[in-house]
C-alpha cells in the first residue's frame, strides 16, 4: 500500500461536500467545504443550478489546495443518478439539467410501454421501474420537442458533466450509466433496440468508461482558480450508491446486504451478474453497475427524504436533527405507519399533510406531535426494510446475516436500532462519509496506491469503527409488519 491525497466531491441531491482523503496506513477523511443543493425552478419545471454547483466545487478546491499547499494524487466526483445535461457542439451546457422530481415524467412510463412492453424493458435492462428514471425524462424531452435535444451533442450523467468541465473528456462511467434505464444488462453497453423502438436520439450517448478511468489532468485555467498545481482527474464509481457499497467493510463467509441510507435507502446485495427473471421483474428489482464487474442487485425506496421534507415545513431552525429523534424516542410505538414508497410522499406541497392524508386514506390514528410524526416514519422505514430483506433471500437463495448500513443515515441510531428489531439480524452502521470514501478507494485502486478493491475495503475495516445494534424482542415488531404488509395497494415501486 503506498500514500496518497485525494479529493472525493460528493454531490447529493441536498447537499454538496468537498473531502481531503489520506491513505497510509490508515484512511483518513475530512470534510474540507460544504453546500447545500436544491432544485430551482425555470420556466416552470424543476431543475438543478449547475454554474452554482461547479462554483462551489471550484470553492472546495481552492480551500483543499491551501489545506495541501496544492498538491493531490487525485480529484472525482460521485452524484446522484438518473439526471443529465446536455452539451454543445461548441462544448457549452445547454441550459440547467432538469431535476428527477419534476412532474414532466407523468404518464411516459405508460408511453414507453406502448412501444416497448414493460416485460422486454426489464428482459433488456434489469432496472427498476420508476418515473425518475433516465429513460422517461429523455422521452418527455422527445415527446415535447425539446429545443436542446437538436442543439446538444452528447448527453452527460451529472458527475460526467462534472468531469467534462473540469477535463474537457466526454465519458459516460458506467456505474452511473447503469441507473439510466438505458443501458443493456448483460453486455453493459447501450441498449440499441430499445432506442430504436421507444424513439430516442442514441446518437447522444457517449462511450461507456469503467470506474477508475483516469480522464487526464484538471485543466490549467481551474489549476490557476483554485491553486491545484498537480492533480489527475479521476472517474471513480461515480454514482454515490455504487461508490457507497464500494466501502462497505464487510468482512468473512457471513451473507450480508447493504443499506446505504439517505434521502433515499437502496438496499441490497452485490451479485456477479444480473439476476433478470420474471420473479424479479414482479419483485421490481433493479440490477445496477457497482466496481469490478459486480452488479448492485437492489431495490431503491424512499429514505430520510420524509423526515428532511417534515423538517422543512416545521422551520429546521426549530426541529433539530437531535430534538426531532428524542422527541420519537419518546413517543408511542406502532401507533400509525406509512408505506414509504406510496406515490402521495414523492413531492408533496406539505409533507406532514401528505401523511395525514395517508393515515386518513389507512384508517389509522393520525400523527398529533412531530416526535409521533418521526416515529411513523422511522418504523416504517425500518419495516420496509425487513420487507425487502425477505424478497431478497427468496429472489437470490440466500439467507441474509448481517446488515451493513453506510451514509448520512448510519448516524441515525434510532432508526439502526428499529432496523435491527424489525429485520431480526445484526446491524452494523459505518461509515457515514462511506460514498466519499469509496470513491477514494477507486482512485486509489487506479493509481496503485491501493491493490483492490478488497484491500480497500479491509483499510476501511481497520480505518473506522462500526456501530453494532443486535435485534431485541421481536414480537411487537411481528404484529407490526402484518399491520404494515397490508398498507401496500399499488404494485411495487
Amino acid at each position: 500500500m503506498s500514500s496518497g491525497k485525494y479529493i472525493a466531491v460528493d454531490l447529493g441531491a441536498s447537499s454538496g461536500r468537498v473531502m481531503l482523503a489520506e491513505i497510509g496506513g490508515t484512511l483518513r477523511v475530512r470534510e474540507i467545504h460544504r453546500f447545500p443543493n436544491s432544485p430551482v425552478s425555470f420556466r416552470g419545471h424543476l431543475c438543478w443550478n449547475f454554474s452554482r454547483l461547479f462554483h462551489e466545487l471550484k470553492r472546495g478546491l481552492s480551500k483543499t489546495a491551501a489545506a495541501v499547499r496544492g498538491t493531490v494524487t487525485g480529484i472525482g466526483v460521485d452524484t446522484w443518478g438518473v439526471d443529465f445535461g446536455f452539451v454543445g457542439r461548441n462544448g457549452d451546457l445547454l441550459g440547467h439539467p432538469f431535476c428527477y422530481r419534476d412532474t414532466r415524467t407523468r404518464g411516459m412510463m405508460e408511453t414507453a410501454f406502448g412501444r416497448m412492453s414493460r416485460k422486454d424493458i426489464y428482459a433488456a435492462t434489469g432496472i427498476q421501474f420508476m418515473e425518475l428514471n433516465s429513460l422517461y425524462q429523455l422521452l418527455s424531452m422527445v415527446e415535447s420537442r425539446h429545443p436542446d435535444l437538436d442543439a446538444a451533442e452528447t448527453l452527460l450523467f451529472m458527475s460526467d458533466l462534472f468531469h467534462f468541465m473540469m477535463t474537457g473528456e466526454r465519458i459516460t462511467e458506467y456505474t452511473i450509466a447503469s441507473t439510466s434505464q438505458l443501458l443493456h444488462a448483460h453486455s453493459r453497453t447501450w441498449d440499441e433496440a430499445l432506442f430504436e423502438r421507444i424513439g430516442l436520439p442514441r446518437r447522444l450517448m457517449g462511450e461507456i468508461r469503467p470506474p477508475g478511468t483516469v480522464l487526464g489532468p484538471l485543466k490549467n485555467e481551474i489549476r490557476e482558480e483554485t491553486g491545484l498545481r498537480v492533480c489527475r482527474v479521476i472517474a471513480p464509481a461515480s454514482h454515490d450508491t455504487a461508490g457507497a457499497v464500494a466501502a462497505v467493510p464487510a468482512a468473512g463467509d457471513r451473507p450480508w446486504a447493504y443499506l446505504s441510507s439517505g434521502t433515499w435507502s437502496l438496499i441490497g446485495v452485490e451479485l456477479e451478474e444480473p439476476l433478470i427473471n420474471e420473479e424479479t421483474l414482479e419483485s421490481n428489482f433493479t440490477n445496477e453497475g457497482g466496481v469490478g464487474e459486480t452488479i448492485r442487485f437492489l431495490k431503491n425506496v424512499t429514505g430520510l427524504w420524509l423526515v428532511e421534507a417534515c423538517r422543512t415545513q416545521w422551520g429546521e431552525k426549530h426541529a433539530s436533527h437531535e430534538a426531532l429523534m428524542h422527541e420519537a424516542k419518546s413517543a408511542p410505538s406502532f401507533r400509525s405507519l406509512l408505506f414509504p414508497d406510496d406515490p402521495s410522499f414523492l413531492n408533496p406541497p406539505e409533507m406532514p399533510g401528505a401523511i395525514r392524508e395517508f393515515c386518513v386514506r389507512t384508517g389509522q390514528p393520525v400523527p398529533e406531535s412531530r416526535g409521533q410524526f418521526v416515529r411513523a416514519i422511522l418504523e416504517s422505514l425500518a419495516l420496509r426494510y425487513r420487507q425487502i430483506l425477505r424478497d431478497i433471500d427468496r429472489l437470490t437463495g440466500r439467507k441474509i446475516e448481517v446488515l451493513h448500513i453506510v451514509g448520512g443515515g448510519s448516524r441515525n441510531d434510532l432508526l439502526n436500532r428499529f432496523t435491527a428489531d424489525a429485520c431480526g439480524i445484526p446491524v452494523l452502521a459505518g461509515p457515514a462519509e462511506a460514498t466519499a470514501i469509496g470513491n477514494v478507494i477507486i482512485q486509489a485502486v487506479a493509481t496503485g496506491d491501493l491493490e483492490s478493491l478488497a484491500s480497500g475495503r479491509r483499510l476501511v475495516a481497520d480505518s473506522f469503527e462500526p456501530s453494532l445494534f443486535f435485534p431485541g424482542d421481536r414480537d411487537a415488531w411481528d404484529e407490526a409488519y402484518a399491520r404494515f404488509s397490508g398498507l401496500q395497494t399499488r404494485p411495487p415501486a
